[in-house]
Parts: structure tokens; sequence; C-alpha cells
């Protein structure tokens, strides 16, 4: 379909006027409104108001510029309908063949510390969407731009097919017209419902990133959606698959815990070892320490720029990714020898998820993150001995691992160290036990240590078995009903116990 008449309409100039230059150069027409038509004038451009173009002037403090027949009229007739053609020219309304507009900022609006509802009203695009969607819905005839990363792509098309678009790009500008006005309204309708306290709908609309070569398992499609590309950059190495993503979430969530220097190394979600030192080769040397079997084929994240020392001792097994917020460059010449592995740069922790989705028959779950963070200096004492500085530092050290284990969860802890995990059991008592077989396994002694457990023990026999062990303090949520038994046996012990008052499952 050949361009003859454009109308553009933007809040976000970028672009504009190299875009608007092209399409003069193809004999396009431009029609334009406020803002846009100044820029483009400023420019050397000739343009038509629109209010000029219908007749009709701007009013209501510009609400309505392009509400007319003359506009939507001449975006939504068919053109292959000669009903349709005859209506218009008996109106005399001529074709409009591309649109282009970008909408009111509203989420940057209401994003603004202190920002009225008067403020964030005036900012509820009209037009915008009416344009965008009688084009897009007319997208046989009609191409429709609503990003600026497409006018590149408009223009060498139109290059090549003597001013036309092709079918084919006007379907999936549609497309994006569609879940950009869904997205929109989705905005406008979480800021009001939050205002009026409304009984909450879930739409979701992430923007798809990519397709992936398969989900869990081979016989899985899988597509990945939003910004996860925006926070991670991929230095080098295979395509990310859906397990890996899975895995570098839970790795940045982890490390997030921590502000000192501190490696970790997990597996299918679930850390095997976590390290804290001012030597990275150490807060390796630590984390690998808690488990040398596991980590074959794991994913490492450290929270501190990766240094060529800790690059080499990590070069010597196999792992699938490893991330970190930059790579020395010794650092990224050892490891690009390694041509499979996926080095990811983390540019910025992400924003806090606000609400975590997982699908369930007929629909989802959503549930806010889990951002808690206790100390164990806040919570309850239960025991009359106090704890010792370093079964401090373990105790809080073990509870900022343990709400990132699959429960029932239990972790040993030094206080900077991991030194067994046990995950994902059906039983909490199996879950300690395991976490002291790995530590045997591993040969670290769990004297002296503190075990953290992600909910409480409903039993003694797993506090019992931690105490066994060689644990000294334990640190937990609390909440059972035996929760004085549980402290009769570390006082028994002459253990620390202290409850936390918050549970921490990871199903």
């Amino acid at each position: 379909m050949k361009i003859q008449r454009a109308l553009l309409s933007v809040s976000d100039k970028t672009g504009l006027v190299e875009l608007a230059r092209g399409l003069v150069k193809n004999g396009v027409e431009l029609l334009s409104t406020g803002g846009t038509a100044a820029a483009l004038r400023e420019a050397g451009l000739t343009v038509k108001d629109v209010s000029e173009y219908t007749g009709f002037p701007e009013m209501l403090d510009g609400r309505v510029k392009t509400l007319h027949p003359v506009i939507h009229g001449g975006l939504l007739f068919r053109r292959d309908n000669p009903e349709h053609v005859t209506q218009v020219a008996a109106h005399e309304i001529g074709p409009i063949d591309l649109v282009v507009v970008n909408l009111y900022p509203f989420s940057q609006t209401v994003a603004r510390e202190g920002v009225t509802l008067e403020e964030a009203i005036e900012n509820i695009d009209i037009g915008g969407p009416s344009m965008l969607r009688s084009a897009a819905k007319n997208y046989a005839a009609v191409t429709v731009i609503s990003d600026p990363a497409d006018y590149e792509e408009l223009l060498q098309v139109m290059s090549e097919n003597g001013g036309c678009s092709s079918l084919k790009m006007r379907e999936r500008l549609a497309l994006k017209v569609f879940q950009l006005t869904a997205r929109y309204d989705r905005a406008i309708a979480d800021y009001l419902q939050v205002g009026q306290r409304a009984r909450p709908s879930l739409t979701c609309s992430h923007q798809l990133s990519s397709r992936l070569r398969y989900g869990e398992n081979p016989h899985q499609e899988a597509e990945l959606y939003g910004t996860f590309s925006d926070h991670l950059e991929q230095l080098q190495g295979k395509e990310l698959s859906y397990n890996n993503i899975l895995d570098i979430t839970a790795a940045v969530d982890l490390i997030s815990e921590f502000v000192e220097p501190t490696v970790a190394i997990l597996k299918h979600n679930n850390p095997c070892g976590v390290g804290s030192d001012a030597d990275l080769t150490a807060a390796w040397n630590k984390a690998f320490a808690t488990d040398k079997q596991a980590p074959f084929g794991g994913v490492i994240i450290c929270n501190r720029p990766l240094t060529a020392p800790l690059a080499k001792v990590i070069a010597e097994i196999f792992s699938e990714v490893i991330i970190a917020p930059d790579f020395e460059s010794e650092a990224r010449g050892i490891l690009q020898k390694k041509k499979n592995l996926r080095l990811m740069r983390l540019r910025d922790l992400p924003p806090v998820v606000q609400r975590d989705m997982r699908s369930v028959i007929g629909g989802v779950l959503v549930q806010d993150h889990d951002t808690s963070s206790e100390h164990p200096s806040e919570g309850q004492m239960m025991t009359e001995r106090p704890p010792t500085q370093e079964e401090m530092r373990a105790m809080e050290f073990g509870w900022k691992v343990v709400k990132h284990v699959k429960s029932n969860a239990i972790v040993f802890a030094g206080p900077d160290r991991t030194l067994g995990v046990g995950a994902g059991q059906m039983s909490r008592v199996d879950a300690v036990r395991i976490a002291v077989w790995k530590a045997g396994e591993a040969g670290l002694s769990l004297a002296g240590s503190a075990v953290a457990s992600d909910a409480f023990f409903p039993f003694p026999d797993g506090l019992v078995s931690a105490a066994e062990a060689g644990a000294t303090a334990a640190i937990q949520p609390g909440g059972s009903v035996r929760d004085d038994e549980v402290a009769a046996a570390a006082e028994a012990r002459k253990m620390v116990m202290i409850l936390t008052g918050k549970r921490h499952f990871r199903h």
C-alpha cells in the first residue's frame, strides 16, 4: 500500500524529524498537531495542521484535536469496499495511510512523587489511543507506528518498494499497537484501582523478548517476556535456556541479600554454597567447599567484578552460567576459551519484584515477592545463654541463605559461609540429616555452627539432630504449638535459639 498522507502526533519526539524528512522524500503529505507540528516546522518541513484539515479547531485545552470523522473515516474506511469508498467521497474524506503516534507518558507521570489525581487524569491520552486503534484495525490498508524504534525500518521498506509498506510489516505493527494500548489501559486501571481500593483484577502485558529453544524439557515450547535483557547483558556463550533463566533469577535474588563481597553457586534454583570474603577467590573457596559435586553444570554469581584469579579457579569446573557486575579483561580472556559458557553482566539489580505469579489450574496465583530480611538481634530469644558474636553472625548468614532454598529448607552456616544445605524435603528432620550428610561428604565440621530453618521445627527431633551434629545456635521463625518443647531441647543442649516471627517457605 502506497503511503501518500501521514498523521504524526507524538509526545516522544525521538527521531521525529528524520522520519518526517524521509516521508517527504517519498512524496508523503504531513498532517500534525500542536507541539509535533511546531517541531516539524522548526526543522523546515511543510506541515498541515489537523484543525485546518478537518475544518474544526482544537478545543477544551487540547482534549479534542483528532476526534473527528475526517480523521477516523480516513483511517477506517475499507479501500476494497465500494460503499465505503462512495461514502468517504461524498463527505470529502481523504485517506490517511500512515499514523505515527506515541502516547502521553501516563506511567512516568504517576510514578513521580507527589503527583496529584488531576495531573494523572490530564495525562490520560484519548485521541492517541483512538487513532492507533483505528489505524491498527484497518492494517490491511493503513500503516501504524507507536514506537520510534520502527521509524528506520519503515523508511527502508518504503525506499525498497516505491513508497509502499508491506502487509507483513503492517500486521506486526498493528499487533504492537494493541499490546501497547492494553498496557496503557492497564496502567490507568491499576492507578485508579489503588486510589479507590477496588477489587483487583489481573492483566499480564509483558512484551515478547525472545523465543527460547525449548522449555524445561525439549518437548516443551517456551518464550521469554518482559525486560530481562535490560538488567542482564549476555557477553558470550550459547543461547540462554528456560532453566538458565530461572537459575539466573534465583541467583540474582540470592546475591541481593549480601552487601559484603560474596560468591554463590546454585543448581536447580537452590544454593549449593555461599561464601563471603574481601578476597573473591577466598569467597569462592568457601562457597565451593560446601559441596564440590553439585556445582557441576551450575550457575555462579558474585556481587563484585570478577577477577582473573577467580576466573582461573572457576574455569577448572564445568559451569553453565557465570554472573557478575563486570569482568576484568584478563578474566574475560580466561573464560572466553570456554565457548559455550554463558557470561552475564549484571547491569543493575532489578527493581524489587512487587508480585510473583504462578500458573494453577484455571488461573494464576499472585503474591507479594518475599523481600523481608530479619536480623537475629531483632528476634525473640528462647534460651538463657546469649549468643556469641560469632554465633550471631552465623545465624545472620544462614538466615539470608535459607530463604532461597526450596522448602523444607535447612542451612548450617558459619559467620561467612555455608557448611551444609538440605533442600526440598517432605520432612524437616530429613532436611537436617541431608544437610549434615552433605557437610560430612565435604569434610566440613559443623562444630560451633548455626542452623537456620525456613519454617518452624514441628518437633524437637530436627533441632536435636542439628545439635548432635555440632550446631550451637538455631534460628527459625517459630509458630509451632511445640515451640516451648523445641526451646527446652535447645536449652538442655546449651544451644542458643532465636525466633524471627517470619517464615520463608519457597515452594
